[in-house]
């Protein structure tokens, strides 16, 4: 998964859990080329649109500034430290309505310049800034903000990222030490306010499935200690760079100890006492989004946003049937290969038991991951032409969140080369963590899946900075998933039971259909989806569980990997069909992901238009 990722949407951007806006846009004539023919002046109307043009580019860059300046922590994630040491009250009304104006107030500036007369990128950029905003204004029918902590991801977890030393919070000046000391001080009030949606949330009838919130206690419990020392909060003081003073040692020690004892931890316990006492008792037992005031609606919006298509969840419901049925089949020809005897059902007992797929040590898993690093190295440049210029690393997934997080996830590099993009492999709960999952879980969310994906799109600095660093979830996870089914053509699954790992996870995202569109469209249990899980698929009853409840948090979310990754794999079946021996996968990877993440709509249309002048060129 990708939830670290920075989408969108402003509030989204501080919680780091929404998905970004994506309703289907016309794909008109944006992927075209944006270069005019050299061989003449250029005409009065092509002036007036070139000026246009950048007169666009203008807005979107002021846009961009008073984005970071609204919202720090994106500018943060991407590496830009002025704001550093700002922290607004995401939470509060004030904000909401702060961020409300501000999308409506650009909205209304760059339609007022209109899209008449663009073509190319400059279509594409206008394309997707509108619907994007008109979408975050969509949005605040539904009232989330009323459900601010779950366990996969919120503030309390946001918080600990940034503070301990090992996020995107830089800690390597006397100057980055204030920076956090003076965003610290401020978080106890995003608590409070945490605190007042949440009751505000209970009289409208507006809260968290229980079945999260349990969850949520330990994770807190986790955090809260007696000494400063002992918590996470403590890493900076602990790495501390050597060349700093005596003098600034000293009293940076003193302040992290004071903020932390007196504003942090007392902050920490009020949620957690808050949770534990008068949240728990009123939340719901049902799980559904479709469970609360308006939820049906909610629940489709969410759909449309994750997949950018109009499919209903009872059309995505069904394709997610069709496709574990057709994955199964495959799965049945890899017994055959290997001579398994028994049911399909008997075969993902043996993948999840039989002790040759289990790591000993997390030091053999991590081994093993930077080994794929190395063996697909050799053979990428045989399927791109477009590589990212960023750094790469492998790292474990922190301890304090491995439980509830997923098996592996990826985070962006910065925008000035500071800090790596950062594969995060899962090594809790070892036994279940299988070798037959490696290979195709690093193709996706590593190389070349969301490395490729995300660090390339941020180099391209031709694009408005919008969409930079903004992403379209179908297009990012469909493009991971497609990542996924390179593996033979970069020397992976020469072992039949590695390929079975790349089929159980493409079952295992057709198996979300079903299961994210059952529990919010079709009133399925939280336990039935764990046992539709398990009966189908090889994950273990920890993943499944885990996954589960990732779906009950994010509503729609996961229904973008299956229904991109189908249509990127439709748009290459059509172009190996139509272009026939003058087909180039390099190519088509290259024009797939040159113009950073896109609704698949207008995607599919830049696609024909470049296997039309494939033809041409012909």
């Amino acid at each position: 998964m990708t939830a670290v990722r920075v989408p969108r949407s402003v509030l989204a951007l501080a919680l780091v859990a929404a998905m970004a806006g994506c309703a289907s846009m016309p794909s008109a004539d944006a992927g075209a080329s944006n270069s005019t023919p050299a061989a003449t002046a250029a005409t009065p109307a092509q002036a007036s649109d070139a000026a246009k043009a950048q007169r666009l580019d203008a807005l979107y860059e002021q846009y961009w500034e008073e984005l970071l300046q609204l919202n720090p922590l994106q500018a943060t994630f991407q590496g830009d430290p002025r704001y550093n040491d700002q922290l607004p009250n995401f939470y509060s009304a004030e904000f909401r309505d702060k961020s409300r104006e501000f999308t409506q107030r650009w909205l209304e500036k760059v339609e007022a310049v209109g899209p008449q007369g663009l073509t190319g990128q400059d279509l594409l950029s206008y394309q997707i800034f509108v619907r994007d905003a008109k979408n975050s204004l969509e949005s605040d029918k539904y009232p989330g903000w009323m459900m601010p902590i779950n366990q996969m991801g919120s503030l309390p977890t946001l918080a600990v990222q940034f503070g301990s030393g090992t996020g995107p919070q830089p800690f390597k000046t006397v100057k980055d030490y204030e920076n956090w000391l003076a965003r610290a001080n401020k978080l106890p009030e995003l608590f409070d306010s945490a605190i007042a949606n949440m009751r505000d949330g209970m009289k409208a009838g507006v809260v968290q499935p229980r079945a999260l919130m349990v969850k949520v206690v330990p994770q807190l419990d986790a955090l809260i200690k007696d000494k400063p020392e002992d918590t996470l909060f403590w890493g900076p003081i602990q790495n501390m760079p050597k060349e700093f003073s005596d003098a600034d040692r000293k009293r940076l020690t003193a302040a992290y100890r004071d903020v932390i004892g007196k504003q942090l931890v007392p902050a920490y316990r009020e949620l957690r006492t808050f949770i534990q006492n008068d949240y728990l008792p009123a939340t719901r037992t049902s799980v559904g989004l479709d469970e609360l005031p308006n939820g049906q609606d909610w629940y489709a919006f969410n759909a449309r946003n994750s997949t950018t298509t109009d499919m209903t969840p009872d059309q995505i419901h069904q394709l997610g049937l069709s496709e574990v049925s057709r994955i199964h089949g495959e799965i049945r020809k890899v017994m055959e290969q290997v001579g398994f005897k028994g049911s399909l059902q008997d075969f993902f007992k043996f993948m999840q038991t039989d002790p040759r797929f289990s790591w000993k040590t997390e030091e053999d898993l991590l081994r093993d991951y930077r080994a794929l690093e190395a063996k697909v190295n050799q053979r990428v440049g045989e399927q791109f032409s477009l590589i990212p210029k960023a750094p790469f690393e492998i790292r474990p997934v922190e301890a304090f969140r491995a439980k509830s997080a997923a098996g592996g996830e990826y985070r962006s590099p910065s925008e000035d080369g500071t800090r790596p993009g950062i594969f995060y492999v899962n090594t809790y709960d070892l036994p279940t963590r299988k070798t037959w999952d490696a290979e195709d879980l690093y193709l996706h969310e590593a190389i070349p899946g969301h490395h490729f994906q995300i660090a390339l799109q941020q180099e391209l600095t031709n694009l408005p900075k919008f969409r930079r660093f903004g992403g379209e979830t179908a297009f990012a996870e469909g493009w991971g998933l497609y990542a996924e089914s390179l593996g033979n053509d970069l020397g992976l699954y020469t072992d039949p039971y590695n390929y079975f790992g790349y089929l159980q996870n493409e079952l295992w995202r057709a198996i979300r259909l079903v299961t994210d569109t059952g529990l919010h469209s079709k009133d399925w249990s939280r336990e039935q989806v764990i046992k539709y899980m398990l009966d189908n698929s090889a994950e273990s009853e920890t993943q499944a569980t885990a996954e589960a409840e990732r779906y009950i948090a994010w509503p729609g979310q996961a229904l973008a990997y299956k229904i991109g990754e189908l249509k990127i794999q439709a748009l290459r079946d059509r172009a190996e069909k139509e272009l026939g021996p003058k087909f180039d996968v390099r190519e088509f990877h290259a024009e797939v992901l040159k113009d950073g993440a896109v609704p698949l709509e207008i995607l599919e249309g830049k696609i024909d238009r470049w296997i039309a002048e494939e033809k041409r060129a012909g």
